[in-house]
């Protein structure tokens, strides 16, 4: 389990992420601060199309995935206070908006759980130890769905199914260490990189 310590020298909780590197945001935090485009605290859905858009994904999955994840997430996000039709996603409080029917690699406080993750491949990853299948996605979400628990199966359904289809490689398998970047928080920072290094090769292509 990614453990907190609170050694530092500014008494700051400092989490470690799942590759053992320190962080003063959980990974949790860390995953959902990219769509963060101002580092203001405050995920917008205009923010988080921006992100998607980064990532290289097309205009309708970014308004799908927007709309989606901010309505989904805003109010859990901030609790005791009105709903606002702004849908602000609070990156604080990103451990309160943790569906149920998941896959448990985040504990309640959005710090990642190694031997959850591991648990992930050693059930389900029986084609290829490292990746999963669509067939053994479906599987994966199919057995970690609570009785009854309509909300959480329509996150964990929507978020693993959209990893899938921006992540999968040539072969359709959605690789381990991918999976391992979206909990760490790397992954949505890597492919924003690829995706502008595309663009620039095609301009300078072009020109």
């Amino acid at each position: 389990m990614a453990a907190q310590d609170s050694t530092s020298s500014n008494n700051a909780i400092v989490y470690h992420d799942g590759m053992g590197r320190p962080s003063e945001l959980s990974p949790l935090q860390k995953h959902v601060s990219f769509f963060d485009i101002n580092k203001d605290g405050i995920v917008y859905p205009w923010e988080t199309y921006q992100g998607f858009r980064k990532m290289g994904c097309g205009v309708p999955l970014s308004v799908f995935a927007s709309l989606f994840i901010n309505f989904g997430l805003s109010q859990k996000t901030r609790p005791g206070k009105w709903p606002s039709p702004l849908l602000p996603i609070e990156v604080e409080n990103i451990k309160l908006g943790k569906h149920t029917s998941d896959s448990g690699v985040y504990d309640s406080e959005g710090r990642f759980v190694e031997s959850k993750f591991e648990e992930i491949f050693k059930k389900h990853a029986k084609s290829n130890p490292n990746g999963l299948t669509s067939r053994e996605l479906d599987e994966m979400l199919q057995a970690n769905r609570k009785p009854n628990d309509y909300g959480g199966w329509i996150g964990a359904l929507s978020e693993w199914k959209i990893l899938y289809f921006i992540s999968k490689d040539k072969n359709g398998i959605l690789p381990k260490e991918t999976i391992r970047g979206v909990y760490d928080g790397s992954l949505f920072e890597s492919m924003a990189k690829k995706h502008a290094s595309k663009k620039q090769v095609v301009i300078i292509s072009s020109s």
